[in-house]
């Protein structure tokens, strides 16, 4: 069974982490078939993305801490790169890293039992990007969230400006598609670079988000083409033959 599941509705890509069974909690696999599943969508002619979770009791649970993730590879803007517009479609529990993820995507819908909580101040632990919370609702409610671990309902996160749409139970990811054909109707170069100045200059980008790229961008040179005959030539003992790949 696979963990991130894929269904095209016309433009639309509906990506699903597929755990109903663990809350769909983000493990390595799930953070690496997110990072792969939305690099392709990137790469094809779909226009518009939907990301929700299995079943109807979790959008997810955060990451999975029997096997954690390396969770920049799955938070759009981070290891996500695209300048498709991303929906998030969320019911039931939204937590930790998930609400990351959540509050990366270009748009919300909710329903009406979504519950947004981040406790890792409880825990004792946290990878930092939850930060940018505080640029995307009013400061002092972002810091409720993350220091005291208060819990925001779909309400209250309709009423702050997390979330875009509250529908009824089960209708989440109905109308993320409905909103998305919307989108799929309107010039993708628009959308794209309104997105890409939005997301590269007007956001602000917190230590982990900006060391969660530049983790990627240097993997990518170390797993490109030109990496692998760079370690060969050096192995060989002769000159390297570049390719620009």
């Amino acid at each position: 069974m696979s963990v991130v599941e894929v269904r095209e509705d016309g433009p639309v890509s509906i990506i699903s982490i597929n755990r109903p069974d663990r809350r769909n909690a983000i493990n390595q696999q799930v953070a690496l078939d997110l990072q792969s599943v939305f690099a392709a969508f990137d790469a094809s002619g779909q226009r518009v993305a939907v990301l929700t979770g299995a079943g109807e009791d979790a959008f997810s649970a955060g990451a999975d801490f029997t096997d954690l993730p390396e969770l920049w590879r799955c938070i759009p803007t981070v290891g996500i790169t695209t300048d498709k517009p991303i929906i998030a479609a969320v019911t039931g529990w939204c937590i930790g890293g998930a609400l990351v993820a959540v509050m990366a995507c270009d748009l919300c819908v909710a329903s009406e039992s979504a519950k947004f909580s981040y406790p890792e101040a409880r825990l004792g632990f946290t990878g930092g990007m939850i930060a940018g919370l505080a640029a995307r609702i009013p400061h002092k409610v972002a810091m409720e969230v993350m220091l005291l671990g208060a819990t925001l309902d779909a309400r209250r996160a309709y009423e702050v400006g997390l979330v875009n749409r509250v529908v009824a139970n089960g209708r989440q990811v109905e109308e993320a598609v409905a909103m998305a054909r919307e989108l799929a109707e309107s010039a993708p170069l628009v959308l794209g670079t309104i997105k890409r100045f939005v997301t590269e200059s007007i956001m602000p980008k917190g230590p982990s988000e900006l060391m969660g790229r530049a983790t990627r961008e240097l993997g990518a040179v170390r797993e490109s083409e030109d990496g692998r005959e760079g370690m060969r030539a050096a192995r060989e003992k002769r000159k390297p033959v570049y390719k620009g790949r």
